[in-house]
């Protein structure tokens, strides 16, 4: 099961309360709240894409660029240990940290889709 949808290139979540008997989610990876909610899957990705079609439309209304979601830099906090392993690391075989974070990443998850 995917809990993610996907509409001109952003990514929400997918979540059911059963409480409420409703689906419901949010737009991830941007500061702003976007959220989105149904009673069925069809409506989800209805409400879903009328949300993000109508930040788009806010954006335009207030002169502001629209956040793109995912712009491929994060903070990541380590132990000082750590760091400095990877510093000698990168140094020693001539790539910056960016490109070994990168590459350790992309390895852990083609590990993971195994």
């Amino acid at each position: 099961m995917n809990n993610t949808i996907c509409y001109k290139g952003y990514v929400g979540s997918v979540e059911f309360s059963e409480e409420d008997g409703v689906f419901f989610g949010k737009v991830m990876g941007i500061r702003a709240l976007i959220s989105y909610e149904g009673q069925t899957a069809k409506d989800l990705v209805d409400d879903f894409h009328y949300a993000v079609d109508d930040y788009f439309e806010l954006c335009k209304a207030e002169g502001q660029t629209p956040e793109k979601a995912y712009k491929g830099s994060f903070n990541v906090r380590i132990s000082p240990e750590l760091h400095r392993n990877i510093a000698i690391y990168a140094a020693a075989h001539e790539i910056s940290l960016n490109s070994f974070v990168e590459k350790a990443i992309s390895h852990e998850l083609a590990l993971q889709k195994g």
